[in-house]
């Protein structure tokens, strides 16, 4: 019977307040229906077999859908490559910081047996000396074709490389750091942990294996030189190896020839031929090469013609055209041209490493 105000037949089916409104919002899909567990019995199973009128239903058997198990193979599949990769990839190889060592330095000065050869024009100086046939400039500091080490790549081992001729540009060949100029460019390419060691050369510059300045760098006494000519004559060769699975290294031989003027010249002095010969040693690692920075181990540099008695730590003061080395030097001719190494902190400059004029 309706309640007061509702027609007799009660509310009418779609209206609200109907029975079933609280009802609309339940949908029962097929999935909730396979998941209950009781079941009622159809009327046929109660006839025929009879069947209670509601049973439990077994449980459901759940395995993995096939998108479930391709996604389990992928996870395994990336987890042993990560494995594989990580233990036998060749350039991943763990490295442990090391502390770079101080450079070792050797500067020998090589004095001249007789008066300085000159001439008014380079290229006949040039003409005349052994590095007739020596490149010009960078072009003469050549990257060799390199290939990948066990721990390296091709990339990394070019870097290495590559930062090694950028360090001999910039302390050999740079007109500012030749005249005693500002030495940034050379300061930013090694290793922050040298940075003191190299800053002290030239604060306070000393011939003590550690502290010389022209270790570092080739830089005449301003007072004394002047290029003569901008296009300094490069003869040498670099080479790099790994050492060990955290460190390339890199070892540099270099013959620069330099045609110098006595300072404030306007041209009209004679020009004069001045040799430097450098060895070096840079190490890498790998911070070492994303920074474009290196180590410098090694510096053993040969220079002439200077006067034994010429304090080298700080600047070079070369002998110029028609001067001569004073008294005292060593007796053994030592030639930069050559490859054998000089023994003594002073060496003579062999008659045939000057221009035959």
């Amino acid at each position: 019977m309706g309640g007061p105000g509702d027609p007799p037949e009660g509310v009418p089916e779609g209206a609200p307040g109907g029975g079933e409104d609280e009802y609309r919002s339940v949908v029962f899909d097929e999935s909730f229906v396979r998941a209950a567990r009781l079941q009622e019995s159809s009327a046929r199973e109660r006839m025929t077999d009879h069947a209670p009128a509601v049973r439990r239903r077994p449980p459901l058997r759940r395995g993995f859908s096939h998108q479930a198990l391709i996604l389990v193979l992928l996870i395994a599949l990336a987890f042993g490559t990560a494995i594989y990769m990580g233990v036998r990839h060749p350039y991943q190889a763990p490295t442990t910081a090391q502390h770079p060592d101080p450079l070792r330095m050797t500067v020998i000065p090589l004095a001249p047996q007789n008066p300085v050869p000159g001439a008014a024009d380079t290229e006949t100086l040039f003409a005349h000396s052994k590095a007739a046939d020596f490149r010009i400039g960078a072009d003469g500091i050549t990257v060799p074709a390199s290939r990948r080490t066990s721990h390296f790549s091709d990339s990394q081992v070019v870097s290495a490389l590559t930062t090694a001729k950028d360090y001999l540009v910039e302390s050999s060949l740079d007109p500012e750091v030749l005249g005693g100029g500002p030495v940034r460019s050379v300061r930013i390419l090694l290793d922050p942990q040298q940075l003191d060691q190299f800053d002290q050369s030239f604060d306070h510059p000393t011939a003590d294996g550690r502290h010389a300045a022209t270790g570092w760098l080739v830089r005449f006494d301003p007072a004394k030189a002047q290029l003569a000519d901008p296009k300094i004559r490069v003869q040498g060769t670099l080479n790099a190896v790994e050492t060990d699975s955290g460190t390339l290294e890199v070892t540099s031989d270099h013959t620069f020839v330099y045609a110098l003027r006595p300072a404030g010249s306007d041209g009209d002095d004679k020009a004069s031929l001045f040799t430097v010969r450098r060895e070096l040693q840079f190490r890498f690692d790998r911070d070492d090469l994303r920074m474009h920075q290196a180590e410098l181990v090694v510096s053993y540099v040969q220079a002439g013609p200077l006067s034994c008695s010429a304090d080298s730590a700080s600047l070079l003061q070369p002998l110029l055209a028609g001067q001569t080395a004073k008294e005292g030097g060593p007796a053994a001719g030592t030639d930069p041209f050559a490859t054998d190494n000089a023994a003594s902190l002073c060496g003579t400059l062999a008659p045939g490493a000057q221009p035959s004029l």
